[in-house]
């Protein structure tokens, strides 16, 4: 009986400890296939110029008067910070570093004549 209590506990631990995995995983894979439905929506919106790539890999509105360019940027900003804490967690860096790290990414890879902002701060068409 002593040793009953310290093994349902164990196995409650494991069993908390793989569905909680498990959730994470689904949440990435959630957070992905959002991500992946409003990528043209995002692109579209890029190149009429309502939205920017930041030096924080995240979007930012360029032009307020297209109406539905701040929601698409909160939900596609929620999810990249959703992201890069994951890879930041899993690279053992800080989430601003792995973000800082993808705006270069995103800046070099951005279509010609889409709103980027460099290190220092400047917005400028590619």
């Amino acid at each position: 009986m002593n040793t009953l209590l310290p093994r349902l506990l164990l196995a409650f631990a494991l069993l908390f400890g793989a569905a909680t995995i498990a959730r994470a995983a689904d949440d990435l894979a959630t957070v992905k296939a959002r991500m992946t439905a409003r990528i043209t929506a995002i692109d579209a919106l890029k190149l009429k110029g309502a939205l920017g790539e930041n030096n924080q890999a995240l979007l930012e509105v360029r032009d307020p008067a297209v109406k539905e360019a701040a929601g698409v940027a909160a939900e596609e900003n929620k999810d990249r910070g959703t992201v890069y804490t994951a890879l930041a967690k899993s690279q053992g860096v800080t989430a601003a570093e792995v973000a800082k790290a993808r705006a270069k990414q995103i800046a070099a890879n951005s279509a010609k004549g889409v709103w980027v902002q460099d290190e220092k701060g400047a917005w400028a068409k590619k």
